[in-house]
């Protein structure tokens, strides 16, 4: 693409994947060795064998690349270098006057495309049907070991050094303050940024809240506090396997998704099938390109290893994170959908954070919010900062 940044410049930085890379991609589809078909009649044992090699099939004889490669492209693809580390994000500025930046953080195996559908609404609301008011700069970076941006080749890329990152971008960018929004390992960057800056960060918006129930408030807890912590325990005791390997060993499982489309493929889907709200078929609420979309953002870069050593660099500092660091200073807004895996009640929520200036349990959508239910999420990202903007 282009040479590597010896300096804090930031420049524009299209994406443009050479033939031989996708013709790579459709040779290594096509030579597939496929395991046996699972012995239950639903996805328990993992997404099921007819629904991967139809969706690789689609992924070799009709998806078409060029087309997220212009949406990237159209959307403000830059890089800099921060700590070393070339950072890929996108950057859109609004026309209107009284926008506001706002920085939207990703996590895995979500990627900067996650946001395609909130771009055009947050920073042009009126042409959306919404109000100038609401208008925002959007900025959207890539993680460290995640699609195009560098590849950490030491240890230390922790939820805080990369906290750390997006403080210089944003102030690079030319914003002094700024919201932010996330979810996933977004919420976690979200979280630590909060606390980490708390003068810089106007206000934060989380779609998967961080929030974990002590022993006294599971003894205490309502019908719906219950229902919430059910959730929660199955999550971690049937569809967290993914999560435990790359925290164990991510170089392990690196070497199968580097090498084998459809193997990478099936580790991604797991997460759209058990984790969205569409009943264990992720085609219904979320278009199949899309999804293969996100999956060539860890494919074409080889990002599948490096961004599943974020699991590996978070246990590392576990031991050292814990302690209460009381309430989070910043005003903070949640978004709980039903389909989200863990999910947190409003009062434990006030007791974490000193202000919360907004909290909704929506009817539908799952864990990846912004593809399922982009103009729900956008209205809560609008309610949430909309109070805080003259702050």
């Amino acid at each position: 693409m282009s040479t590597p940044l010896t300096s804090d410049v930031v420049e524009p930085f299209p994406i443009a994947i050479p033939d031989d890379d996708l013709r790579d991609l459709r040779r290594r589809l096509a030579g597939t060795r496929w395991p046996d078909r699972e012995t239950v009649p639903d996805g328990r044992q993992g997404p099921q064998l007819d629904r991967i090699r139809a969706l690789c099939d689609h992924w070799a004889t009709g998806y078409d690349w060029r087309r997220a490669e212009r949406d990237i492209n159209g959307a403000g693809s830059a890089r800099t270098v921060i700590d070393g580390i070339d950072v890929h994000f996108l950057h859109v500025r609004s026309a209107e006057p009284g926008a506001v930046p706002l920085l939207l953080c990703h996590g895995w195996p979500g990627s900067i495309l996650e946001f395609r559908h909130l771009i055009g609404p947050l920073t042009d609301p009126v042409a959306h049907g919404g109000s100038a008011a609401d208008a925002f700069h959007v900025v959207i970076p890539s993680m460290p070991g995640f699609g195009f941006s560098g590849k950490p080749a030491t240890t230390g890329w922790d939820v805080p050094r990369v906290a750390d990152a997006w403080i210089t971008l944003m102030e690079r960018l030319g914003y002094p303050t700024w919201f932010a929004q996330g979810g996933d390992w977004g919420a976690a960057v979200v979280e630590q940024l909060a606390r980490t800056a708390p003068e810089r960060v106007r206000g934060v918006h989380f779609n998967m809240p961080l929030v974990f129930p002590t022993g006294p408030e599971m003894a205490e807890a309502t019908e719906e506090e219950q229902q919430m912590m059910a959730r929660a325990q199955r999550y971690l005791t049937e569809l967290d396997g993914y999560a435990r390997e790359q925290a164990t060993r991510p170089q392990t499982i690196g070497y199968s998704l580097a090498d084998s489309p459809a193997g990478l493929a099936a580790w991604i889907y797991t997460l759209f099938q058990d984790v969205t709200d569409s009943g264990g078929d992720p085609e219904t609420v979320i278009d199949r390109d899309e999804i293969l979309d996100d999956i060539m953002l860890y494919w074409l870069p080889n990002a599948a290893a490096s961004s599943a050593r974020l699991y590996w660099e978070d246990r590392q500092g576990s031991a050292g994170n814990g302690g209460d660091r009381g309430p989070n200073p910043v005003p903070a807004g949640f978004s709980i959908f039903p389909g989200e895996a863990v999910q947190a009640s409003r009062r434990w929520l006030e007791r974490r954070y000193a202000t919360v200036v907004h909290y909704a349990r929506l009817d539908r959508g799952g864990h990846f919010a912004a593809l399922e239910q982009p103009g729900v999420l956008t209205d809560q990202i609008r309610t949430t900062f909309r109070p805080l903007r003259a702050s």
